[in-house]
């Protein structure tokens, strides 16, 4: 077969063997910590490099490996890579209805931890890798196949070390992962969530200074505790929305009229919340803003003495590209300017890739063949991935967050997510894996 060429259409076998697959992986233990990937990722290495894959794998601590497959081409062209994470977070077999690592299908569930995160895609992606090969398709370019480590824990072991340690052999022109493809409907019109990029995450520790005294005497000393609480209640307003250009993509897109700059991303905001409160909560609201929430607070050492030193954690999640300078700013904002002191016990700078490219060109038109009116969301995750690092080590490539499910819509997939009797529907793992196996096909021939 000609380099790039299409294959026939997707296969009547595709389907099957991607929720096949995705039980065999949902049957593996990958809790992290402590991970345990390498069963799983050894299974990958075996049938992809029994297709025709040249594979890798690359550890950057005993049993912790990272699976790079790489399909090649003898044409010129550019180089998409499908990546995924293989680790999973914790799940408590007591609290589950289910065994947490069935990998059965039930009632048209795939279920197991990891279903939505993201085994389904992992599974979808290898099946789609595998048929493509196994018909004798070649690209024009490359296809690689990036399964992670670590990714739950911050990607340590994972991408970012890839990123750094071995960036030569996960270049990719384009590169699609997790975050993205859920179904919203609202008011008539029905779009596919594209997550261009992640917020940054910085995690600051804010300081209230007092004196120390006797509890029996309050007036004597000065509470650092009270001053804590006042800082704290403070954070119970948020910032108002900022105008940027993905915000105001997402809101035209859902609303299917323009709302632009500071005044129209508001009532734009208010016009999906009066439509579907759950969906500004959950979506919109933390995309548009920053957000700053207290999530750990400490103070005194001793039940009867004032504390003259109290602390809080305040999560805080802004837009791409922003700082430390700008995440104080919006802090200070707030809380107003005091004696208090802060520090960063983490600092993690958002990143985000442009619109209009050929990848979301390609997304677009498959979503219009398989969903006739339907159309693209431009989002930005308030959460970190994998995407992150490598828009970090590569600024050229555009990475996107991108995996239809079309039968359980975003605000049902949600609530799955890192809980108790995560499943995915099995229609919705045949989808994704026909979607990518097309996809290959539309960038690379």
């Amino acid at each position: 077969m000609e380099e790039g060429t299409a294959t026939t259409t997707v296969p009547p076998s595709l389907g099957p063997s991607a929720v096949e697959l995705l039980g065999r992986l949902l049957q593996a233990n990958t809790v992290n910590p402590p991970g345990n990937e390498s069963e799983v990722q050894g299974f990958l290495n075996e049938r992809l490099a029994a297709a025709g894959f040249e594979c890798e794998l690359l550890e950057a601590e005993p049993g912790r490996p990272n699976l790079v497959a790489r399909l090649r081409g003898r044409g010129e062209g550019p180089t998409l890579a499908l990546l995924g994470h293989v680790d999973t977070v914790r799940a408590d077999p007591d609290e589950w209805s289910f065994d947490p690592w069935a990998g059965d299908v039930v009632d048209g569930w795939v279920r197991g931890r990891g279903a939505l995160d993201m085994k389904g895609q992992v599974a979808a992606e290898v099946a789609a890798c595998l048929a493509l090969a196994e018909s004798g398709w070649r690209p024009a370019g490359e296809l690689l196949l990036i399964s992670t480590a670590d990714e739950e824990v911050g990607g340590g072991l994972g991408a970012q070390w890839l990123c750094q340690q071995h960036p030569d052999k996960i270049r990719a022109d384009f590169v699609v992962n997790e975050g993205g493809g859920s179904l919203i409907e609202l008011g008539g019109r029905r779009v596919y969530t594209l997550a261009v990029g992640e917020k940054g995450i910085f995690r600051i520790k804010l300081r209230a200074h007092g004196q120390a005294g006797h509890a029996s005497v309050p007036r004597i000393g000065e509470n650092a505790l009270l001053k804590l609480a006042g800082y704290i209640a403070a954070l119970s307003e948020q910032p108002p929305p900022e105008p940027t250009p993905v915000g105001e993509a997402l809101l035209e897109a859902l609303l299917g009229v323009p709302c632009a700059g500071e005044e129209g991303m508001r009532a734009g905001l208010e016009r999906v919340r009066a439509e579907q409160t759950q969906l500004a909560d959950f979506l919109v609201e933390p995309m548009l803003s920053v957000t700053l929430t207290p999530t750990i607070a400490q103070g005194g050492k001793k039940a009867n003495v004032i504390p003259s030193d109290a602390e809080v954690l305040i999560d805080t999640r802004v837009p791409p590209g922003y700082g430390k300078d700008e995440a104080l700013a919006e802090l200070r904002s707030l809380i107003g300017e005091d004696d208090y002191t802060v520090d960063f016990s983490e600092a993690v700078v958002g990143n985000s890739s442009p619109l209009g490219t050929p990848l979301s060109e390609a997304i677009g038109e498959w979503i219009e063949e398989i969903d006739p009116g339907a159309g693209i969301a431009p989002i930005v995750m308030p959460g970190f991935s994998d995407s992150n690092p490598f828009r970090t080590a590569f600024p050229d490539s555009v990475v996107y967050g991108f995996c239809p499910h079309r039968e359980i819509a975003l605000l049902e997939a949600a609530p799955l997510i890192h809980a108790p009797d995560e499943r995915v529907p099995a229609s919705d793992v045949e989808l994704a894996a026909s979607f990518f196996y097309e996809l290959a096909q539309r960038l690379l021939a």
